[in-house]
């Protein structure tokens, strides 16, 4: 590839193909996230960045390497690789004495840092912990959150969103049954976060639903919230902007009431009420004006005479 007047121009088809899907699109791709761990981190955070992984396998990327960042100080470095690697999704991990065992997840727009949430780990199960009988890799996820927190407190409605764009995994048209086995569940309680790893089980019920029962798999989090850097109003409101071409197009004299149900309004020219064609009966047939008297225009019947 070369740069003219700061223009890239691509001088072979893979190079070619390579900017094409780095172009902005009407749908976008699923979202991939980058793993990362700091300078110096603890066994508990890089288990934790390694379980994390496994969750979100295919669409992450694992530094093994350390790199030397500080992502609240200065998002350069972040911002960097997030083009490097094409993610929009970030899970940085380090440790130090003032904040021990130390996750931040956040996101990007336009590969610049839109908003993230430092967590603390106060107590972790992973993985090969638990020993039961894990998902498949790539499984798609049901995700519930509990709590009253993340329907009042801001951070935690941010934290909330950040949570279900780096966990829902790809966009589904259609879901099997027996494609709901991996269960992702947030607890908000008492300024503590707990995140628990679920596989559902569908067992025999005697009737046609199956009876549902929930097996813990791993990774166990216990978090506290430290630090946020959130996004301004503005800048939260341009990032989820939809293009004008995904917006349905409004149809004329239609609309839905609050069950959902499709209503439509007819417009039609008045008409005369007068020559309406309506069920030919004999009772309804119009008489003759003969003399300025009505008549029938049936013949009227013979009296009969007495015998």
């Amino acid at each position: 590839m070369s740069h003219t007047d700061g223009v890239i121009k691509p001088k072979t088809k893979r190079s070619k193909r390579f900017l094409q899907n780095r172009e902005s699109k009407l749908t976008e791709n699923v979202k991939n996230a980058m793993i990362m761990k700091g300078g110096n981190t603890s066994e508990t955070v890089t288990h934790a960045l390694k379980d994390i992984y496994a969750l979100k396998k295919p669409n992450a990327v694992l530094y093994k390497k350390k790199n030397i960042m500080r992502p609240f100080e200065d998002s350069t470095s972040l911002e960097f690789f997030s083009k490097k690697s094409d993610c929009s999704l970030f899970l940085f991990g380090s440790h130090n004495k003032k904040r021990p065992h130390n996750l931040i997840f956040g996101r990007m727009f336009d590969f610049h840092v839109l908003d993230m949430v430092e967590l603390g780990i106060e107590k972790f199960a992973s993985l090969k912990e638990i020993k039961n009988s894990k998902c498949a890799a790539g499984t798609k996820p049901m995700l519930v959150f509990a709590g009253e927190a993340f329907d009042t407190d801001n951070e935690h409605k941010r934290l909330k969103s950040i949570l279900i764009d780096f966990f829902r995994g790809p966009t589904v048209t259609n879901v099997r049954l027996a494609g709901l086995e991996h269960l992702l569940h947030f607890t908000a309680v008492e300024g503590k976060i707990y995140m628990r790893s679920y596989r559902v089980l569908l067992k025999k019920s005697g009737c046609r639903t199956p009876r549902v029962e929930l097996e813990e798999i791993g990774p166990s989090f216990d978090l506290v919230m430290r630090r946020t850097h959130l996004a301004s109003d503005d800048l939260y409101k341009t990032a989820h902007r939809r293009p004008k071409a995904l917006k349905p197009k409004k149809k004329k004299n239609v609309s839905h009431d609050a069950f959902g149900t499709k209503l439509g309004r007819l417009h039609m020219q008045k008409q005369d009420l007068s020559k309406l064609q309506t069920r030919k009966m004999k009772g309804l047939k119009k008489r003759k004006v003969v003399g300025g008297e009505e008549s029938s225009s049936s013949s009227p019947k013979r009296a009969k005479t007495p015998e």
